[in-house]
């Protein structure tokens, strides 16, 4: 199980979630998120990318996407997000039902 505790305010962590890789991000806020795990781009690890409340910057081309809706802002295809929650035991909940922005 993925505990939030595990993932530092801020930053992100890569998890298999139902045979994908997903990036799971604490936010600063204390909410979490979870999108595709892989730049479209070029590959990229986006659990090791630059985030605000809003948005990830992929490490290796700086390609930009929205956590709450998977579109990118800088012409690239757009991620899958994930439903995320944390749990009364501090556990985050990702959901393997996926949406896709529109």
């Amino acid at each position: 199980m993925i505990r939030l505790a595990d993932i530092p305010v801020g930053e992100g962590r890569a998890y298999d979630v139902d045979g994908e890789l997903v990036a799971v991000f604490h936010l600063r806020d204390g909410t979490v998120k979870a999108v595709s795990g892989i730049c479209p781009h070029a590959g990229g690890p986006l659990a090791d990318g630059l985030t605000d409340l809003r948005q990830v910057v992929c490490p290796l081309h700086q390609h930009a996407f929205d956590l709450s809706t998977g579109c990118s802002t800088t012409g690239q295809p757009d991620l899958t997000v994930y439903p995320s929650t944390v749990d009364e035991e501090g556990h985050v909940v990702v959901s393997s039902r996926t949406s896709r922005s529109v």
